[in-house]
Formats: structure tokens, C-alpha cells, sequence
């Protein structure tokens, strides 16, 4: 890919998000209406179930075919990247033990997309190291697997040296830790889903240290320690969008790929949270939402009482013994609804967004020297996550 095709994608996204702004920059759930100014699309939104919702949200074909009419500029500025055509990678079965279908998939397309014999390779925020086992295996190639927890080094290090592989681990915060001494003489640096500023730092050490081949699929831009995003490339620093952590996050919230049980499970988890804040601001005369910790799944696979019980006393109250809750979980499912429908026109733009994190992230690399290429690794219903950024330099 050109550069100038890099910059021609950025800039039309960056022309879509900075106009379009009121569509994506909004919270839902502090929504108590629509608050789209487009009757017909306000019509539209209103005709949807909670079941049609989900449907659409989770349907790249169902989104053009019912808001293309609306959006046509933003499905148009979307950049037509190419899938990897996997050829058939041969692996032996014991290679993915205790590794879940969807992950192994992934794991396997990025070492046959990436991979090269007789390389040596940096394996980036590796956890147990399954990429670089794959890498090795496959290639021959030397892999350093990097990993900061030291439990998942000593059991990555176990299996390697069972199958007599040429695989070293690392125990190696790249966070805090100097990188340049684990980056020497390395070919390749791979990282498969390091998230926020673990795949940052992967893009700038690399650079840095002059890694003939980076191969990044980045995730969970929002996992970063400032408040504010920080533009990578040139041409991104010009625009004007300033993101918060919490506008990154809109980047990742494609959840397509979750089970049965899990989708019932977190629309209990949105429900019930919705129907206590009705109870909490009731009780303190306040509409502020307050913040409740993440917790276990099995509180929703209960009683509402209980969580509610469980929910009050994080915010020093007391639910009251004999309130079952039903009325504040009928006004929560109606709230909830607003919230979809609100989503759907959100949700849109995630994927813009995405693209226009990674397009920094590539154009940087263009600026620093390297020829790039971005393609689609694998279908979303295997990751949402799946653009895998390579730069040769």
C-alpha cells in the first residue's frame, strides 16, 4: 500500500467523524429520548425490537441495508482492505491444547500470514507463548517470547522445553521496562491483540530498534495510561478530533463473536444495573449515575434481589427487605430499549473509528521508513479485532 493511499483513507474518515460527530459522540444510557434530529431515521429506530437491535448491531449487511440511506458518506469512506487468503497451515493437533477454538484459529492465521523461515522472532506481551510455539514449529524460527507475568513465563518455558522448541521467555514489563536490549538483533517483532498502549510501544520500539518486519493486530485502544489520545502520525495530529479513553472504547464494542449464554447473561448484567440506578437516584433525589464495580457473572444468574441487595450496600445503602424490584425493572427495560436503538446509529461508527486508530498506526510506520500493508486477517465472526498492520522496512 502507498502512502498516499494511507493518507486518502485517513483523511476521508477523519472529514466523517469530525461531521458526524453527534451520532457517535453521546452516552445512551443518559439519554431519556431519542436525540436525533432526523425524523425518518427517528421513525426507523422506533419500528426495532430488543431482538431486531441485536440482530442488526451484530450485522455489518443488516447496518448498510437499513442505514445506508441515512449514512451513505459513512459507508462509503470505508477503506475496502483485503482478507487474508489463508493457503492450509499444517499443525499437529497437541499444538492447541487448552487453547478455545476461536483463539487457536486466530493464532494459526497470523503465523501462516506472518510467518517465515529461520527468523528470529520477538514475541510480544505473549502470555503462555501459543503464537510462538506455532512460530517455531512451523518455521524454525528462534522465538523470544516476551511476558511480564512471571507464572505464564515459567509455564510457557515448561511446554517449550517439553516439545523441544527453540523458544525463550522473557519475565519483561514493556511498560516500564528498557526494550532495546530484548529487541537486538531481532527480524521480526509480532504481536497478536496487545492492547492500548502495549501495541504502542511494540510500533515505537521497533521503529526504534530498526526490526526489519512489524506485524501488529491491535486491540482495546482505550487501555492506555493518558486520559487523552495520542496521535501517532503527522497527518493525525492535524485533525481535530480529540478522543478521551471512553471515546476509544466505542472502537471495540463489536461483541459478535460471544455465545448464547454470555449475550443473556450481559443483557441481565445492562438490565438489572439500569433497574437499581432507577432505585439509587430515587433514594438520593439525584439523576447522577453512580459507578458500580464489575462482578462476577453468577449474580446474574440469580435473583434480582439479590444483586440489588449486593448493589446497595457498594453505595452504603440498604435495598428494602419485601421490594422485588418489578417496577424499576419494567421502567429499565424501556430505558434499555431507548439505549439500542440510541446504539445502533453509534455503533456505525465504530468500525470508521477503528479504522482511523489504525491508519495513525500505519502512517506512522510510512513516515519511519517502512513499506506497509493492512489487511483483514479473518472474518469478525472469528475476532472483531482482526486488522492486522504489517510494515517491512
Amino acid at each position: 500500500m502507498s502512502i498516499d493511499d494511507l493518507k486518502l483513507w485517513f483523511l476521508q474518515l477523519n472529514q466523517l467523524l469530525e461531521q458526524q460527530q453527534v451520532y457517535w459522540r453521546l452516552q445512551p444510557m443518559q439519554q431519556n429520548d431519542l436525540p436525533f434530529s432526523d425524523h425518518s431515521l427517528n421513525q426507523l429506530l422506533l419500528s426495532f425490537s430488543l431482538e431486531q437491535c441485536d440482530a442488526i448491531d451484530q450485522s455489518p449487511a443488516l447496518q448498510q441495508q437499513y442505514f445506508a440511506v441515512f449514512f451513505p458518506e459513512l459507508f462509503a469512506a470505508l477503506p475496502k482492505l483485503p482478507y487474508f487468503a489463508p493457503q492450509g497451515l499444517t499443525l499437529p493437533f497437541w499444538l492447541s491444547t487448552d487453547i478455545g477454538g476461536r483463539k487457536w484459529q486466530q493464532i494459526s492465521l497470523f503465523a501462516e500470514a506472518v510467518g517465515k523461515p529461520g527468523l528470529k522472532v520477538l514475541e510480544w506481551c505473549a502470555g503462555k507463548g501459543h503464537l510462538g510455539k506455532v512460530l517455531c514449529f512451523a518455521y524454525q524460527n528462534k522465538v523470544t517470547s516476551l511476558e511480564w507475568q512471571a507464572e505464564l513465563c515459567q509455564q510457557g518455558q515448561h511446554s517449550a522445553d517439553k516439545l523441544k522448541l527453540q523458544q525463550l521467555f522473557i519475565e519483561h514489563n514493556v511498560l516500564t521496562a528498557q526494550t532495546q536490549p530484548v529487541l537486538a538483533g531481532i527480524d521480526q517483532l509480532v504481536a497478536l491483540h496487545a492492547c492500548g498502549d502495549l501495541h504502542r510501544v511494540a510500533l515505537t520500539a521497533g521503529v526504534a530498534a530498526h526490526c526489519a518486519e512489524l506485524h501488529v493486530l491491535p486491540c482495546c485502544y482505550h487501555l492506555q495510561q493518558d486520559e487523552w489520545y495520542q496521535p501517532l502520525s503527522t497527518l493525525a495530529l492535524t485533525s481535530s478530533l480529540r478522543l478521551s479513553r471512553a471515546e476509544l472504547k466505542l472502537a471495540v464494542q463489536g461483541q459478535n463473536t460471544a455465545g448464547e449464554r454470555v449475550r443473556r447473561l450481559r443483557h441481565t448484567e445492562v438490565l438489572w444495573r439500569r433497574a437499581y440506578q432507577l432505585w439509587q437516584s430515587e433514594q438520593s433525589g439525584s439523576p447522577l449515575y453512580r459507578n458500580l464495580p464489575s462482578t462476577g457473572k453468577h449474580w446474574f444468574s440469580g435473583a434480582f434481589t439479590d444483586f440489588a441487595q449486593w448493589a446497595a450496600a457498594q453505595h452504603q445503602l440498604e435495598w428494602p427487605l419485601g421490594q422485588d424490584g418489578e417496577c424499576y425493572l419494567v421502567q429499565a427495560e424501556r430505558l434499555l430499549l431507548l439505549q439500542r436503538r440510541i446504539e445502533l446509529v453509534q455503533h456505525l461508527f465504530r468500525r470508521p473509528l477503528e479504522l482511523w486508530l489504525v491508519l495513525d498506526r500505519a502512517l506512522y510506520l510510512a513516515e519511519q521508513g517502512y513499506q506497509v500493508q493492512l489487511q483483514q486477517l479473518c472474518q469478525a465472526s472469528v475476532t472483531p479485532r482482526n486488522l492486522l498492520l504489517s510494515a517491512y522496512r
